[in-house]
């Protein structure tokens, strides 16, 4: 089954996009499910009807889902919650406890286990999924790794310590402060789902992330980092999608320079992610429903089939190699003399030739020295000091 994930900053248009790629899906004679998993739904909004937990046919091959976050959450969480609110303090209000003990990314990677039940059903080729916001969805994307570690090198040791420790405890009054077995147990289980959910998201031949951005600096500069971490966590983008284009006839009077900024902002784009680019129009109402989110598909897609996979390369990769962060770029064809780094606070400047791409760097890279940069069969190799 195919998966793709869309993500933007919010308010870009990406449920709408979303959407309009399910229905372009559909009409290549895919079987789809449209599934969000943002805590704001609005895909009954996108299709002008109501869309709830649990899945509803919206068009000929297409379901929609709206999964319940709050609610998986539950299942999973609600025993080591349990636990931990025995922790805080009887004055601590009981509507703010709740909200302190959910991990931030949590209830967003919880939701994605709503893909896994869909590929069960059997019977769809292609799972496109509504994700939240990007700043949730990277830190749903860190999750998984601090829970590995977590588990790999910590968890059983904490969990002999407490089962020494727990009749003491107990003897002195202080039981409440070692959770029971049941708590332990449950957190195995939460994290071998997170696992899965992880493998379907690292499923390059099957899973593709697809950013949205409109042709405005915020937008774009927040884009990409959002690139460079989908990156790092090993999540294959396929495409990006300019929503919200000016049309042609805005490049004079009121609009002329309006549209001459959007083109500065296009320029951008096109230097700052090498994939796929597609592009959906300023429309002169809203597309809502879905002949409308129809025609939208036809407009970014035209003929082509929006569940193709763009470009199978992932042509930024960053990795640790020996205690060093390194970042790959493929420029192929360069020569080194033609190639220029520079490194300038949170991006890296990368000149081949009379191109030039802005890479915006993660957190943990952002700031540090270039230790090399070299060419090696097409592919330009970026050290950073440790």
């Amino acid at each position: 089954m195919r998966v793709l994930l869309f993500t933007g900053k919010g308010g870009v248009g990406k449920t709408s996009l979303a959407v309009a790629t399910a229905l372009g899906a559909a009409a290549h004679g895919h079987r789809v499910f449209v599934l969000s998993t943002d805590s704001a739904h609005s895909l009954g909004d996108a299709l002008a009807r109501d869309v709830g937990p649990t899945p509803v046919e919206v068009a000929p091959r297409v379901l929609a889902q709206e999964v319940a976050a709050l609610a998986e959450l539950d299942r999973s969480w609600s025993e080591i919650q349990e636990w931990l609110h025995g922790l805080l303090s009887s004055d601590t209000d009981e509507m703010v406890a709740e909200e302190l003990l959910v991990f931030p990314g949590l209830e967003e990677l919880v939701a994605l286990r709503a893909v896994r039940e869909v590929e069960a059903r059997g019977d769809i080729d292609v799972c496109v999924v509504d994700c939240a916001p990007t700043g949730s969805t990277l830190r749903m994307l860190r999750l998984p790794d601090v829970l590995r570690l977590f588990m790999e090198n910590f968890f059983d040791m904490k969990r002999r310590a407490v089962n020494a420790m727990r009749p003491v405890a107990q003897k002195l009054g202080a039981g409440r402060l070692f959770a029971p077995d049941s708590v332990f147990e449950a957190f195995e289980r939460l994290y071998a789902e997170i696992e899965d959910v992880r493998e379907i998201l690292l499923d390059t031949g099957r899973t593709s992330a697809r950013l949205v951005v409109n042709p405005a600096r915020v937008v774009v500069d927040e884009t990409r980092r959002s690139f460079a971490y989908l990156s790092l966590y090993g999540v294959a983008t396929d495409a990006v999608l300019v929503n919200r284009v000016l049309p042609a006839e805005a490049s004079t009077g009121y609009f002329a320079r309006w549209a001459e900024r959007e083109k500065s902002e296009l320029a951008a784009i096109e230097e700052s992610f090498p994939v796929p680019r597609f592009q959906a129009p300023l429309l002169a109402q809203e597309p809502i429903g879905v002949e409308a989110l129809r025609r939208l598909a036809d407009a970014v897609y035209g003929d082509r089939d929006p569940a193709e996979r763009f470009t199978d390369a992932r042509p930024i990769r960053l990795e640790k190699r020996d205690g060093r962060t390194r970042l790959e770029i493929d420029v192929p064809h360069a020569m080194q003399d033609e190639v220029e780094v520079l490194a300038h606070g949170e991006e890296l400047l990368v000149r081949v030739r009379d191109a030039q791409r802005r890479i915006s760097l993660p957190a943990s890279v952002a700031g540090r020295s270039i230790e090399s940069a070299k060419l090696d069969e097409g592919v330009l190799v970026v050290t950073f000091a440790a």
